[in-house]
């Protein structure tokens, strides 16, 4: 039992190594799905920092255009 108990280490240790063996061969790659995902993901997100970072300018120009409008 004593033998058991002090090879376990070195089993988990082999079987998490050729665990990570076998993901860092593993070609298979990404699927189409999983790609359209993240890239609607990115695009959204894209887009809310965009208009987050544009809205304080758009409102300013927005009352700027109005405003010399109504001068005229």
């Amino acid at each position: 039992m004593l033998q058991k108990i002090r090879s376990f280490p070195l089993a988990v240790y082999v079987a998490v190594k050729g665990a990570a063996r076998d993901l860092k061969k593993d070609e298979r790659g990404l699927s189409g799905v999983v790609v359209a995902v993240l890239l609607t993901l990115i695009s959204v997100l894209a887009v809310t920092l965009i208009w987050g970072f544009m809205e304080g300018w758009l409102q300013e120009l927005w009352a700027r255009i109005f405003g010399e409008g109504r001068r005229i």
